[in-house]
């Protein structure tokens, strides 16, 4: 446990790109089915696309990527983070990547954060208690009506940025307002709404090619 914290505190130190989602209806409990994890889970199932196309590569997955599934669909919220350098047994299908996030929501889980299998934790808390640890990050909101991301500059998107996305049900006022506080950028990636793993893949690759040029 103490390796792997390490090996966690590394990783932020260097680490280039996290991915908040926002599941408001997202389960807070193991209980659901594999076989019908749409229908059974507050809709994991756009979360785990979304863990997808943060991590997954043709022929492994991104080191350098964080993601932070922010699960609201229960008495009490829960985040699980999913951190790249110590990830393992993520394949590119939501059953698997499902099955891990369910051993992670059957750990007993407390405002610290508790690992579930390697690179994967839980813990108790929402959006409010993720905002306060990322506060040394670049926040970056994805909203249709914001500034075209091709119009920040390369510095903008250095170091350690957060880009925070919502569901399918899209984010609350109150949430709106939380993440306006935390001095987050709203950026567009166009005005059609897109799915979040979508936005995710773009983003990647975005930063990938490093691409700037005036709009």
């Amino acid at each position: 446990m103490e390796s792997e914290r390490c090996l966690y505190l590394l990783f932020v130190l260097k680490a280039m790109r996290s991915f908040i989602i926002v599941g408001h209806k997202a389960t807070t409990a193991p209980n659901f089915s594999l076989e019908d994890i749409p229908g059974t889970s507050g809709r994991l199932d756009i979360l785990c696309r979304a863990v997808t196309a943060a991590f997954v590569l043709s022929h492994g997955i991104r080191k350098d990527v964080c993601v932070y599934l922010v699960l609201l669909g229960g008495e009490i919220p829960k985040t699980i983070r999913l951190v790249g350098e110590t990830l393992r047994h993520l394949n590119p299908d939501e059953r698997t990547t499902a099955a891990l996030l369910k051993k992670a929501l059957a750990v007993p889980a407390t405002p610290t954060w508790a690992m579930s299998t390697s690179g994967i934790f839980v813990r108790t808390g929402g959006l409010p208690e993720l905002l306060a640890d990322l506060l040394d990050a670049k926040l970056i909101y994805l909203r249709e009506d914001g500034a075209d991301i091709r119009s920040l500059d390369e510095g903008s998107l250095s170091g350690e940025t957060a880009f925070i996305l919502g569901d399918h049900t899209g984010m609350t006022t109150e949430e709106e307002s939380l993440i306006e506080l935390a001095g987050a950028r709203v950026v567009s990636l166009g005005p059609t709404s897109l799915h979040a793993d979508h936005c995710i893949v773009l983003l990647n690759w975005f930063l990938d090619t490093n691409v700037f040029m005036p709009v």
